[in-house]
């Protein structure tokens, strides 16, 4: 008989599912298997520790099998996790949706490339009604501090009411500013990276 019990602390980046298993005279067994992140991108990383031993899970379904206190490295499937906790994970609130867009330099204008990005976004957003939406601007390092800082909320800011002509409510937006102060990408200072020149979104 599967008993479900709380969800591993797992890296920023994965997703753990754990069931506490009981089968005949069996010690009781805790199994953790990583999941992959939303997208199909990585999995992060999840360490199982007991008393006894500890095991890095850092592979998309690795999997973890604790038997009298000593996890036991296993390997399971989108398949399998499917079969066995599909009714679980369907209980699960959806996992929150990240977009970038990224801008033309000293401005407010989204880069040719970021146009499809802003498509999906509309889809999304018209594909979950009610959501909440965070919206982060962010600048390279040309330019004062205190510009930057004006600059990455003026960005934010377009994108939201791009938002809201799409339907989004607008109290259901938080927006934010962090200038140059968060870089995707580390440079030197007066260094134009276009990659840092972005607005983060989470839909979620």
């Amino acid at each position: 008989m599967n008993r479900p019990c709380a969800p591993a602390c797992a890296a920023p980046a994965a997703a753990a599912l754990a069931a506490l298993l009981l089968a005949g005279c069996a010690p009781l067994t805790e199994r953790v298997i990583l999941l992959p992140a939303s997208g199909g991108g990585g999995s992060g990383a999840l360490s199982v520790k007991t008393p006894q031993a500890e095991l890095l899970l850092a592979e998309p379904y690795a999997q973890a099998d604790v038997v009298g206190g000593v996890p036991r490295r296993q390997t399971s499937s989108a398949q399998d996790v499917q079969a066995a906790y599909g009714g679980l994970l369907a209980l699960q609130p959806p996992r929150p949706q990240r977009f970038v867009l990224n801008f033309e330099i000293g401005g407010d204008t989204p880069t040719a490339e970021s146009l499809p990005v802003l498509e999906r976004l509309r889809a999304a957003l018209a594909a979950t009604p009610g959501a909440d939406l965070v919206v982060v601007g962010h600048t390279d390092r040309v330019g004062a501090v205190e510009a930057n800082d004006r600059l990455g909320l003026q960005r934010a800011q377009s994108v939201r009411d791009r938002l809201v002509a799409a339907g989004a409510a607008p109290e259901r937006i938080s927006v934010a500013g962090r200038g140059e102060r968060e870089p995707l990408v580390a440079t030197d200072d007066e260094v134009p990276e276009p990659r840092n020149r972005r607005v983060e979104i989470k839909l979620r």
